[in-house]
Parts: C-alpha cells; structure tokens; sequence
C-alpha cells in the first residue's frame, strides 16, 4: 500500500514566479504586494489586497448612480488625499517600507509608484479608467476623460499641465547624449507603462536602496525576484552573481555567472566577470 504523499507548501518566491509568469495575465498589485514578502515573510497578499478592495468599496458607496468621470475624479481625489491621508514620504524618501505595500497602506505614506498602485485600483473600482506612467524620474498616473486625459502626481495630488509636464522632461531629455530636445513628443513619455515594467520598476527602486546602504541580504533577494521576473535581462543575472559572491556563496555565484557569460560572451565586462568566474569556481 503506498504511503502518504506529501506536498511541500511553495515558497515565497514560487508564488511570485506564478504570478509574473505570463504578460496577458500578470496581475500588477498582486505581484507588487508579494515583493513584500521578503521582509514581511507572514503577509497573507490576498488580505493587503482585500484592504485595498475595502477602501475602494467605502469609495464606491459614495458614488451617485448617475457621476460622471470628472465628478467620480474630484470625489476620487478628495478621498484619497485628503481623507486617507495618501501622500509621500517626504521626510524619508529612500525608506525602503515605501516601495512596500502593506506597510504604504498602513502609514499611508509611499513613494510614487506605490502610491500609484493603491490609487489606480480604487480609480479602477471607482469606474474611472487610469494608467500608470513610467515618467523619467517620477511615476505618474493618466486619467481618460470624456473631453481628454488629465496626468496626476500620486506623490501630492496635484493635475499636472502641460508645461508642468515638459519642464519636467527637460532634465532628462538634456541627459542623454545626442537626444535632440524637440525630436520626441511629450506623449511618447505618456504611454501606459506595461504590467512587468512597472514591477521591475519598483524591483529596481528597492535594489538601488538596499545596494546603497550595503544590505547584501536584502539585495539578493530583490535581485532573485529581478531574475524571474526579467529572465531575458542577462545583466540582473550577473548582477545576483555579484551579490552571491559577497555573501560568501561561490558556488552559486558561479553558477548564474556562467548563465551570464553564456548569454553574453561579447559583453563589455566578459574578461573581467570570467576572471571572476574562475576564482569562484577555484574557490568552491
């Protein structure tokens, strides 16, 4: 007679590779809520999301029958900002509890993507079509309005105009060589960022904060999340190596460093990460 089977409960990361498997079914919030789960390893995800349902619910009740868009926006806003109290975390911006949404949905406090996400969601339930923004810089939201588009700053709540929105721009179109300022329109920069963009968005957020205050821990964990949610971007794969290796783990280092050489044999920095490659596999 066989014996009993035994089923071992996914981990963490499992659960976050089912969700960002397929681009036609990636569920943004979902996906943005389980990146917490590094550094809050007993969330239930789908009772952050159920807080969020609920403060769109409490929204919803409030709606006449017959608001149209503009008006379910002002009530929209007016909600959100000044009642909940949403806004960024201006005092602690590089905080890395802002690119975590239990914790944003808790303080109330985040930075824009996050923000972003909380607010397209109650927007969505609100019957509001919104988009996120992948702005240089800062992400924003997009509204469809029956007479036109209106862009928000999820950071503090303000419409932002046109001229707003090419001063903005100007930074960044002078930082890159050979970009002629007046070759791309301002709505190109507009276009609805994709499902994977935004998460890797604020994957990559948490690894710039985690790899400038030198928390190697941390930063593998957002870096393992990069890989399976990029699985085509070669240089996170180099980049976990590189932070393996600091951890004092040579063998896996050496592991997604070849995948990397693999994919990249031409790559500016192939000596040098073979050379690396090496000394790990010696080491090991």
């Amino acid at each position: 007679m066989a014996g009993p089977v035994h089923f071992e409960a996914p981990t963490a990361l499992d659960f976050f590779a089912a969700l960002v498997a397929e681009d036609t079914s990636l569920p943004v919030l979902e996906a943005a809520v389980a990146v917490a789960q590094d550094d809050m390893p007993d969330i239930d995800v789908q009772d952050v999301l159920a807080q969020v349902d609920a403060l769109a619910d409490r929204l919803r009740r409030r709606l006449p029958a017959d608001a149209g868009p503009l008006q379910r926006l002002r009530l929209l806003n007016q909600y959100f900002f000044r009642e909940l109290g949403f806004a960024g975390n201006v005092n602690n911006y590089y905080d890395p509890v802002n690119s975590l949404l239990p914790c944003v949905l808790q303080t109330r406090r985040g930075i824009p993507l996050t923000l972003a996400l909380v607010y397209i969601e109650i927007a969505t339930q609100a019957g509001l079509q919104a988009h996120g923004i992948a702005f240089p810089g800062h992400f924003l939201v997009k509204l469809h309005l029956p007479r036109g588009e209106v862009v928000v700053d999820p950071f503090n709540g303000r419409s932002l105009t046109r001229d707003e929105l090419e001063e903005r721009l100007l930074p960044f179109r002078r930082s890159v060589a050979g970009f002629d300022i007046d070759e791309v329109p301002l709505g190109l920069f507009l276009q609805p960022a994709q499902p994977r963009d935004i998460v890797a968005r604020l994957l990559h957020n948490l690894k710039e904060v985690h790899r400038s205050a030198q928390d190697l821990p941390r930063l593998a964990a957002v870096q393992r999340r990069l890989v399976l949610l990029l699985p085509q971007a070669w240089d996170e794969r180099r980049d976990l190596a590189l932070v393996l290796a600091q951890l004092g783990r040579p063998g896996e280092a050496a592991t997604e460093m070849a995948t990397y050489l693999q994919h990249q044999p031409e790559a500016g920095d192939a000596p040098q990460m073979r050379a690396q490659l090496a000394r790990w596999r010696s080491a090991h």
